[in-house]
């Protein structure tokens, strides 16, 4: 008998600032949990300060060995960074997160919209699975490749540059039609290609994708027809693709349809690296209190899996979360309930 030994995944973990150790000490609550179960794998974590507060301590938000550390991993899974009190000289916050995207081509950002239970969404008539669609964020290019520009001494002015290769634009649509051939083979465009140039350039590179793609239905949408669309229609998209601005933006209005920043996740992908992480922020106002909401740092812990080729293991993380919220009152009280960061957790895991 030939013995086959089970792979191992080194896992670098980055806390964070804010609620960002307490949702990820959850997360990876859950991963051990499932460990437990003898999933056919085991997971290995090497844990570094990056962020705000790192920056407090050491002048660097990103130390070299926190970074080499992430390129090396696996995969990465990260809490949340930043404080607004912790700013740049220009007066930009620390934003690690985003260099790491940078710096490791981390080009797709899908970001998963699923709703749980009708209770959770502010729109009136939607049952569970109902909404269920991922907007693909372009992670690399478009306004944000700007955040770095030097900007007049005269304070008179101050210009921003959106910026497309048609690499970028490429690479990223073709994500997110292969992702649409593994969900309902829909996959909307979100741009403003009736004003900018650059969005009618996105628009053209789409289309030579699509040609690649011919059992995928394709719509064009423009982002503030979008924004309405998602209000009113949400069940109507599978698959959105867009610019890093539009995606940045989408994604927050898209979880205040299943309840908010707390249940969303999402990953940062590239070839060869990976990050995972939770969509919202630090949210240092309750930080230490016990009432993060832990389900968008879980479910990017399921993604990771799902990255890692352990699909398996993925669906059981998914499953244990979808039986945990079939109660109502299993909810923390960004979303109007009572449950500590812990005590949702450890219902979760019980589902495992």
């Amino acid at each position: 008998m030939i013995l086959v030994s089970q792979p191992n995944y080194n896992i670098a973990v980055l806390p964070g600032d804010g609620i960002g150790p307490e949702v990820t000490s959850a997360a990876v609550a859950v991963l051990d949990a499932l460990q437990a179960s003898g999933p056919g794998f085991s997971l290995s974590y090497s844990e570094h300060s990056v962020g705000a507060g790192e920056f407090l301590k050491s002048g660097n938000p990103l130390p070299d060995e926190a970074f080499e550390a992430c390129r090396a991993s696996h995969a990465v899974l990260l809490g949340a960074m930043g404080l607004p009190g912790v700013r740049w000289p220009d007066g930009r916050e620390m934003t690690p997160q985003i260099d790491l995207r940078e710096r490791l081509d981390l080009y797709a950002g899908p970001r998963p919209i699923y709703l749980y239970s009708a209770d959770d969404s502010p729109l009136r008539g939607y049952q569970p699975g109902e909404i269920d669609f991922v907007i693909v964020r372009e992670n690399t290019e478009g306004l944000f490749s700007a955040r770095g520009s030097v900007q007049p001494e005269d304070r008179l002015s101050a210009s921003d540059v959106l910026h497309l290769t048609r690499k970028g634009c490429e690479r990223i649509c073709r994500y997110a039609f292969e992702e649409a051939m593994r969900r309902r083979k829909k996959c909307s465009l979100v741009d403003k290609a009736n004003v900018l140039p650059t969005m009618v350039f996105f628009r053209e590179i789409f289309d030579e994708v699509a040609k690649d793609f011919p059992e995928v239905a394709t719509e064009h949408i423009y982002v503030d027809a979008a924004a309405l669309f998602l209000v009113q229609r949400p069940q109507s998209f599978d698959v959105l693709v867009t610019e890093n601005m539009f995606g940045d933006i989408l994604s927050d209005l898209a979880a205040g349809l299943v309840g908010g920043m707390g249940m969303a996740p999402s990953g940062d992908i590239g070839t060869d690296c990976a990050v995972f992480q939770p969509s919202h922020g630090t949210a240092p106002d309750i930080a230490g209190q016990g009432k993060a909401n832990p389900v968008g740092t879980i479910l990017s812990a399921a993604l990771m899996l799902d990255w890692l080729g352990e699909k398996e293991a993925a669906i059981r993380i998914q499953k244990a979360v979808k039986m945990a919220l079939s109660n109502p009152a299993h909810r923390t009280p960004d979303m109007g309930g009572k449950e500590s960061t812990g005590s949702l957790t450890e219902k979760i895991i019980a589902n495992l």
